[in-house]
This record gives structure tokens, sequence and C-alpha cells, in this order.
């Protein structure tokens, strides 16, 4: 008995052992989920939505320059000699100033601002821009977190096809040391044919050995794009295919100088340069302003007693400068100098991505091209392959005609494989020049 509930217990343990791993094994990621993950997981997008969140506080404290503010003073002051301070009414003198050597002074200023040559507002459009720019910031970074997931979703799918290939070639290898052995053994071929066989299945299993630590490499790499455990376990969903890319170069160019974020943050920037002008030439007009103004001195810190006096003012303020020596008209100068590079920055920017968008399209038809051919190669290496064997069975092909079709069809796989991610990623680069999130 004790020996069957022992039994029953180790089923048990097992079965349990065999749930748990069964939970542990996560469900194939897609490329949408792992999008999903990448851009709630970046560090640098998060970092840039609190950069939109200072940005719109900026532009809070730049709309406050528009309201009256509203400042408070308190002091105590102890004089070596009594100073006059207030009225008393003494007994038979009737009101007289009275003196005192401790004086609490109460004094408190509105002041409303008029016109300031259009300087608050233009400093409140200038951070407002900023904003804008700010939120411009994020479209870029989310598109390049885009196109990172993207590149390296095909990078674990290209892994994976390279290990699959590395796979069959060692299957081929041994398969092809087994005929090989069988030939020997009844004295058809030489211990040549044998030697050389073993030689070629142990490269094919070094170079499988090369694969698999690929393939790690790149889930290791995702894996810390998605900001997961480095040796989490992964695996994604295969949709490594071909799908020709609808639109000419012309299309794909007009669409990136209409979405680029990079274009639109640009033209704000121009924005902001010429606020800046404005700001600069407010300073050539004088400020207007209106004040008002209580002011309250006691002997006593509550500011009531037999002595004290208040008194209250409203001033209508103008301030200018007569003459600077020309620092403003060269401030003003130099703001409209930023603004012509600003401009010029545009411009180069919009080469720099009509540059890219050229060379990405390229790209991705020279890999559409190589997906043709190496697609077309891989039938003629199986049949070269097929036709090398059946002739090495009747001694017509070499020993060394069979193992060269087996490395040429495993090279043929390969080259589609790498082909078709490189498509699939030149496709995925061009879109993020083009200015897309994602399809």
């Amino acid at each position: 008995m004790k020996v069957r509930a022992g039994a029953i217990f180790v089923l048990i343990m097992i079965w349990l052992a065999g749930l748990a791993s069964g939970q542990e094994a996560p469900p194939p990621l897609t490329l949408e989920e792992s999008i999903r993950i990448a851009l709630e997981q970046n560090l640098g997008l998060q970092s840039a939505m609190e950069g939109v969140k200072g940005s719109q506080f900026r532009t809070k404290a730049a709309w406050a320059d528009f309201l009256a503010k509203w400042t408070g003073l308190y002091s105590y002051t102890w004089y070596s000699d009594p100073v006059s301070l207030g009225v008393a009414r003494v007994v038979g003198f009737g009101d007289v100033r009275g003196q005192s050597q401790n004086v609490f002074n109460f004094n408190t200023v509105l002041n409303q601002p008029l016109f300031a040559g259009g300087a608050i507002s233009a400093n409140y459009r200038l951070e407002k821009l900023g904003v804008d720019i700010s939120k411009t910031t994020v479209e870029s970074i989310q598109r390049d977190v885009v196109l990172a997931a993207r590149e390296g979703y095909f990078t674990i799918l290209r892994a994976e096809k390279f290990v699959d290939v590395g796979r069959q070639a060692v299957k081929q290898f041994e398969a092809q040391l087994e005929v090989s052995k069988a030939f020997f053994d009844v004295g058809i071929v030489a211990k040549n044919d044998v030697l050389q066989a073993e030689v070629r299945l142990a490269n094919a299993q070094q170079a499988m050995v090369v694969a698999e630590t690929n393939l790690a490499q790149a889930k290791s790499t995702f894996n810390i794009l998605l900001r997961r455990k480095v040796d989490a376990p992964l695996t994604v969903v295969d949709i490594l295919a071909y799908k020709p890319f609808p639109l000419p170069f012309e299309a794909s160019l007009d669409e990136a100088l209409r979405s680029r974020p990079e274009i639109r943050s640009a033209d704000l920037t121009i924005g902001q340069t010429q606020e800046a002008v404005k700001i600069a030439r407010s300073e050539l007009y004088p400020t207007i302003s209106l004040a008002g103004n209580y002011n309250r001195l006691s002997d006593q810190a509550t500011l009531s007693g037999d002595l004290w006096e208040d008194r209250w003012t409203i001033q209508g303020v103008a301030t200018f400068t007569l003459f600077d020596w020309g620092k403003t008209l060269n401030r003003v100068s130099e703001s409209k100098v930023r603004v012509t590079q600003a401009e010029i920055a545009k411009g180069q920017l919009i080469d720099s991505i009509t540059f890219e968008v050229k060379q990405d399209y390229l790209n991705l038809l020279q890999a559409e091209k190589n997906v043709g051919t190496s697609e077309k190669s891989i039938e003629q290496a199986e049949e070269n392959l097929r036709m090398n064997e059946e002739r090495y069975k009747y001694q017509v092909a070499t020993q060394t005609d069979v193992l060269d079709a087996v490395v040429l069809l495993a090279q043929a796989r390969v080259n589609y494989y790498g082909a078709l991610s490189d498509f699939n990623v030149a496709q995925a680069r061009l879109e993020r020049a083009m200015g897309r999130m994602y399809p």
C-alpha cells in the first residue's frame, strides 16, 4: 500500500508540474500585440509624453501674464529715536501726531498690465506652439518605436527560418551519410565518401548552433524592446510573406511630405521664431499698466491701536526706454536671422526626407526582385538535389555532387527567407519614412 500511495503521489506531482509548465508557456505574440506592448512600455515615449505636460504648464504660466498680479508686504522696523506715526487723540490737546520706535508696515499692490507692445500675447502664442512641437516629438518617437518593433519581429522570423533551414540541411546530410555508409559497407564507394559526408554533417551542425544562437539573441533583443525579462519565453506568429507594395515612388514621397511629424515640427519652430521677433520688437514700445496701492502703518503688530495711518493710491504707469544705443533693434535683427535659419532647416529636412524615401523605396524594389529570383532558385535547387541523389545511387554522380547540391539548396532557402525578411523590413522602413504609424 505504501508503494502504491507513493506512486500515486509521484504521478500527481508530475501532472501538476505539467499544468504549471503549460501555464508558463505564453501564447505566440502577434505583430500588433508586440507594437502595442512596445508603445506602452517604451521609456523614451513616456518621457516625451511628460514633455507635453511640461509644455502645457508653460503655456498656462504664459497665460497668467495677461492677469493682474497682487503682491503684499509686511515688515517691522525698530528705530533708535521715535518717529512720527499716525494720529493720537490726547485729552486737552485734540488730535496730535504720535511717535514710536516700533513701526509695523503692511503694503499691498495690485498691478494690471494694459499694453506691453504685444510681448505678452506673443509669448503666449510661442509657448502654445511649444505644446504642438512636443506632441510632434511624441508622434516621431511613436513611429520609431513601431519601426523598431517591426524590425525586431521580422528579425526573429528570419532567424527562425534560418534555424529550420539548418535542421533540414542536417537531416539531409545525415541521410546522405547513411547512404554513403551503406555503399561503403558493400564496397561500392571508398572510405573517402563517408569521411566527406561526416565533415559536411559536422559543418552543418556547427552552422545550426550559430543559427540557434542568433535566434536566441534576436529574442533577447526583442524582449528588451518590450521591457520584458531578457530570457523570457517568446514565440511570434509567422507572418513572413510577400505582398506587393501598392504605391509608386511619387505617391510615397507626397504622403511623406504631408504626413511626417518632423515637417510639422519644423513649421511650428518657424512660427516660434516669428513670435520671438514680436517679443524682441515689443521693447520698442512703452509698457502701460494700472496699479492700485494700499499702505498701513502702526506701532502694533495687529496694525491697529491709537497710532496708525493708512492711504491708498491708483496709478496709471507708462514705462519706456528713450535710447539704448540700438540694442533693441539689434535684438530684433537677430530674431529675424533665427527665422531665416529655421526656414533653411526646414528645407534641409525636406531634402533629407526626400532622400530617405527614395533610398528606402529602392531598397524595397531590390528586396522585391530578390524574393522572386530566390523563390525560383529553391525549385531549381530541389530538383538539382533530387537528380544528383538518384544519379549517386547508380554511381553516375559523385558524393561531392550530392553534398554540393545539399549546400546549394540550403543556400537557396537562406537567400529566399533572407530576401523575404529584407522585403518586410524595407517596407516597414519605407512606411516610417512616409510618416505612417502602422498600416
